[in-house]
């Protein structure tokens, strides 16, 4: 459990505010890039490029693929941040600091986040390389009272008990999936609940058969 002194909104205020001294204008998109999928960075035009250990209060990234930088820059016309690499909490970090850079994003005014990562498939009709759209997930921690939101609220960062109920845009999600039609992918691409579970570790077959039986449909580390 956090306390006050492990998470303070002002050092939250603060990176942002040091952030927002070196760019020309704010995101309104945030991207999480997982495992692999930093390339999408390099799409962004006139970018600013930040190492973790620049940014004051940032972690730094320990796992292989995830270079550790904030990329800002236009994509499509809007403005962007991608985030090239996450932490972890079987890095050794706090929940609190894994979701340091979400609460830099609200203080940024980030709008829309994208989460990405490479998951293990528990469906079967599921091919490697397949794309699924998040349409919700299971929070296996957080059903031990592992969460993020643990300990003293701040008001600033959100209510005390928010609603996970529409959590992943239905919106986005159609408008998503609309685009892989475009694009002739749409037998790449499915629709799944997606489970987090501790790690490192990868799933042994009885807990994947078990994590199959609640429903999930791709499993990943947090």
């Amino acid at each position: 459990m956090h306390s006050k002194e492990d998470l303070r909104y002002e050092d939250c205020e603060e990176t942002a505010r040091w952030i927002l001294d070196q760019i020309q204008s704010p995101p309104d998109i945030a991207i999480i890039c997982g495992s692999g999928l930093g390339l999408l960075a390099e799409t962004l035009s006139n970018p600013k490029i930040f190492d973790y250990s620049q940014i004051p209060h940032f972690p730094a990234s320990t796992v292989a693929g995830h270079s550790g930088q904030l990329v800002f820059g236009v994509l499509q016309d809007k403005s962007c941040v991608c985030m090239k690499g996450r932490f972890h909490v079987y890095e050794g970090y706090p929940l609190w600091k894994v979701t340091f850079p979400i609460r830099v994003f609200k203080l940024l005014g980030v709008k829309v986040l994208m989460v990405t990562n490479a998951a293990g498939s528990l469906c079967e009709k599921y091919r490697p390389g397949d794309l699924m759209i998040i349409r919700d997930h299971i929070n296996m921690p957080g059903l031990a009272a592992l969460n993020p939101l643990t300990g003293p609220n701040d008001e600033r960062f959100g209510p005390r008990f928010p609603s996970l109920w529409d959590t992943y845009d239905h919106d986005l999600r159609i408008t998503a999936l609309e685009i892989t039609r475009k694009l002739g992918q749409a037998d790449l691409t499915h629709e799944g609940v997606y489970c987090m579970v501790g790690g490192p570790n990868f799933e042994s077959v009885a807990e994947a058969r078990f994590l199959q039986k609640l429903g999930a449909d791709a499993v990943g580390k947090w």
